[in-house]
């Protein structure tokens, strides 16, 4: 990541090439560290995972619900489809449904496991999300 932001033309270019060979491509911890609005709009990237110190408390922080709610909404109009870090609640997994996230991630939704054990985990049939009607 720092290395493609010492050089955001190259970095733009490189994801181009590969996109074009049929690669996808995610902007990681959307929201915190290096990455910005300045490397979403420069760089074609397929999705935007929002950083999870905005998701951990969503459900109950107005401001965190707020940011990540305008981050979805840039990466929708951007064509991009958004990824939500550090789901660990049902609570937190209903309120991102209600603002219409792509995915989600976190251990609410699996625990870290060996890769066998996702095989295993993806041939059962998905549990519907339970979310209270407000």
């Amino acid at each position: 990541e720092t290395a493609a932001i010492s050089n955001l033309e190259q970095a733009r270019l490189f994801v181009i090439d590969l996109k074009a060979l049929g690669c996808k491509f995610a902007l990681d911890d959307f929201g915190s560290g290096l990455s910005s609005f300045t490397y979403l709009k420069n760089l074609p990237v397929d999705y935007l995972k929002i950083d999870g110190s905005f998701i951990k408390d969503v459900d109950t922080n107005p401001i965190n619900k707020a940011l990540v709610n305008a981050i979805n909404q840039i990466g929708h109009v951007m064509k991009m489809q958004t990824v939500a870090e550090f789901v660990h609640n049902n609570d937190i997994c209903c309120m991102l449904h209600e603002l219409n996230i792509d995915y989600a991630q976190g251990y609410y939704i699996h625990t870290p496991c060996p890769l066998d054990e996702v095989y295993a985990v993806l041939a059962e049939k998905p549990q519907p999300v339970s979310c209270n009607a407000s």
